[in-house]
């Protein structure tokens, strides 16, 4: 057997269950398969195989699910690909065959179901790697925040339940002038060439990830950028999103015979660790830019996550969008929420007038990090706060944000019975970054570093 050619990527990993990707390779004319075993750290025997065959349609792509774990368990597991020239070859009889697995042995933990308990994410976004004529331009850089993750993720307590990436994973548009990148062959070089560099691997081998598209896996200000004959280019770009992002993720429901449903129907899903919950939105594919009706979220979603903040009974409840909530920028204000103020305000009524606790909202996009407090004038129990992390690696041709790049002072909206407001809850980050936040019984504590890993400031941000 062979080490995957990209991954394993484990995904969306619950108390018993957990999902992961891994990629292959062609073999001309024979059959090729993947294939996992796993065992509980401290057991000496492993687990029979688990199968799938790999298809060129898929990129030689696919997911396995590893069902019947224990909760808050230590896992280690065994990944690797294999081909055989016999056409009659099944899962079925391939799992008959002697194989030498590769000598890699990953680690990975069940979350623990516990309410109540004590949780830490990594969140991120932005990580820009430009890939020109087959040939990627100092991938390193990109890379070396994630080794600064990586030692963060040896370090936490409570351990990192999960990193959240909120968007620009990859960026197809990075040169778009020059040599945009519209045909599969080229998409999915750089999705393999983003996912397979050595620090993100390691990470994304041992910690569930949860991740959601923004422009740049499609490109820039989509679908306002969107020009005749890009049809074929958008279908193009969602369909290496669909294997390479959302194919691990929740946005695929877990079926009775152990399988995940096809095809990805939408890209937005929710996740829990006990009573803290996530709602992982699509703010790009489904926007409505018609006078009449504009909107970020589609309908149905829109509805979605309104019975999710009134009816579920989280403590916490994160909502990632991957453009801003808020703040409101001075420049550039037509791709981010400020540009869709009613479905804005329908949200934010909907939290004060059920008087919904501890709904944060975490986002990336702007290449700069911060917090944010939002208040209403006449409502003292309302309060929403944000939590912005950008960018994982920035390019010297785009600037970072700062202070000075959004609106202060002014109501960000006014209604008959009062004005919403907000304020910085601590400084803008203007460099290459990450966030850590630990979930306790009294707050969230979001602690930015750099792409080093080393803190580069600490807010808390009170529950009740």
């Amino acid at each position: 057997m062979f080490k995957p050619t990209v991954g394993p990527i484990v995904g969306h990993t619950t108390p018993h269950h957990t999902r992961i990707f891994l990629r292959g390779d062609n073999d001309k004319n024979s059959l090729v398969f993947a294939a996992i075993r796993y065992r509980r750290q401290g057991d000496s025997i492993w687990s029979k195989g688990h199968f799938v065959q790999l298809h060129a349609y898929r990129d030689m792509s696919d997911v396995i699910v590893l069902k019947n774990l224990q909760a808050d368990t230590a896992y280690e597991y065994q990944a690797g690909w294999f081909s055989r020239l016999s056409p009659t070859h099944t899962i079925e009889t391939v799992q008959e065959l002697p194989l030498q697995w590769p000598r890699d042995i990953y680690q990975m933990r069940t979350p623990s179901s516990k309410i109540g308990a004590p949780r830490s994410y990594i969140v991120g976004s932005c990580r820009y790697l430009r890939v020109t004529a087959g040939v990627p331009s100092r991938p390193e850089l990109g890379d070396r925040t994630f080794a600064g993750i990586n030692r963060i993720v040896a370090q936490a307590d409570p351990p990192i339940s999960a990193v959240v990436m909120t968007g620009d994973q990859v960026y197809l548009d990075d040169l778009n002038i020059v040599a945009p990148d519209r045909n599969p062959k080229d998409i999915l070089f750089k999705y393999r060439t983003a996912f397979s560099q050595p620090h993100i691997r390691k990470l994304i081998a041992g910690t569930p990830s949860y991740m959601i598209l923004d422009d740049h896996e499609i490109k820039d200000n989509w679908p306002a950028s969107k020009k005749k004959g890009d049809e074929n280019f958008y279908a193009n770009a969602m369909d290496a999103y669909a294997l390479y992002q959302a194919s691990h993720s929740p946005a695929h429901e877990l079926l009775s015979d152990g399988t995940l449903s096809k095809p990805l129907r939408q890209c937005w899903y929710q996740f829990a660790h006990g009573d803290i919950e996530w709602f992982v939105t699509d703010s790009r594919t489904q926007r409505n830019l018609s006078p009449d009706d504009r909107r970020i979220l589609d309908q149905a979603q829109e509805r979605s996550l309104i019975k999710w903040l009134v009816n579920s009974p989280a403590r916490v409840k994160f909502i990632v969008t991957g453009v801003m909530f808020y703040p409101d920028r001075k420049l550039n204000t037509s791709d981010a929420w400020q540009a869709f103020p009613e479905q804005r305000l329908r949200l934010l009524e909907t939290v004060r007038r059920h008087r919904i606790k501890n709904v944060i909202f975490v986002s990336g996009d702007v290449h700069g990090s911060l917090t944010s407090r939002l208040s209403h004038s006449q409502d003292p129990d309302f309060e929403v706060h944000t939590i912005v992390s950008s960018p994982f690696c920035n390019s010297k041709l785009l600037p970072y944000a700062s202070a000075a790049s959004f609106i202060f002072g002014d109501a960000m909206a006014r209604t008959p019975s009062g004005d919403y407001r907000y304020g910085l809850s601590g400084k803008v980050i203007s460099q290459d970054n990450f966030a850590h936040l630990k979930v306790t019984a009294q707050s969230v504590q979001v602690t930015f570093h750099d792409r080093d890993g080393s803190p580069l400031q600490t807010v808390d941000i009170p529950l009740r």
